[in-house]
């Protein structure tokens, strides 16, 4: 029996090239303030500028995201908020969601898949975006973490009798039908960002106090990793991903 989850590959007939159609609603998972600007800011605009309504949940607020030792975490977490709801008014996001768990000590486990999924019940995305999970030596176990529970989530979130409470009685649960996973080594999807490269990187500018005094050398790291990304489907710039499609 064919996996409906089964990520395409170059084998595959659904591997690119081919123009997908635009979502009406994406979901951006991540762990971190920053994460989805530094791994996919240039769709997150594309998206949101094609009429996309792109809603983000970050399951941390960053609270460890600091080296001034002077500073509380709720004082981090205040201004890692308020960066991250300004890079998301860059890119065109309509909505930023925290769920404030403390940074750095993140776990995969029932009590978030349960969180995330009624939020994909509540929101209806046709795409997710999140983390790899399966990237080889993906050190950070917030990154780990946060990556299998979006994928958890998705799944969870079609079926009936799994979190039923949160299932509306007046519909079936919810079928997201794309997953892209960035900071992926094994990319087998790749959007053009061309025009949103720049916005990209204004939103990366956004969080002050992750890339402060760092924006020329990040600058340099984005645009090269995007362009050697834009190298495989024949344009200037573009964002690599692993595809699942939902059956």
């Amino acid at each position: 029996m064919t996996d409906p989850a089964r990520p395409q590959t170059a084998d595959t007939p659904a591997a690119q090239p081919e123009t997908p159609q635009l979502p009406e609603r994406a979901m951006v998972i991540a762990a971190h303030p920053d994460d989805p600007e530094f791994g996919a800011g240039g769709t997150i605009a594309k998206l949101a500028r094609a009429g996309c309504k792109v809603t983000y949940v970050l399951v941390t607020s960053g609270d460890k995201g600091s080296h001034d030792r002077t500073l509380r975490p709720e004082q981090v977490v205040a201004t890692r908020e308020a960066e991250q709801r300004a890079a998301a008014a860059v890119l065109g996001v309509s909505e930023v969601t925290f769920f404030r768990h403390p940074d750095g000590v993140v776990e995969n486990n029932l009590a978030l898949r349960r969180e995330l999924a009624n939020l994909v019940r509540a929101y209806e995305p046709n795409l997710v975006l999140t983390i790899d999970p399966w990237r080889r030596y993906q050190l950070h176990p917030d990154h780990r973490a946060v990556g299998w529970a979006a994928i958890d989530a998705v799944w969870a979130a079609r079926e009936w009798n799994i979190f039923p409470e949160q299932v509306r009685p007046d519909r079936d649960p919810w079928r997201t039908k794309e997953v892209y996973l960035f900071w992926t080594d094994q990319p087998d999807h790749w959007v053009d960002i061309g025009e949103t490269l720049e916005a990209r990187i204004e939103a990366l500018r956004a969080h002050a106090s992750q890339t402060d005094g760092r924006m020329d050398r990040i600058r340099e790291r984005v645009t090269e990793g995007c362009r050697q990304e834009g190298a495989h489907i024949g344009v200037a710039y573009a964002e690599g991903f692993k595809l699942l499609r939902l059956g």
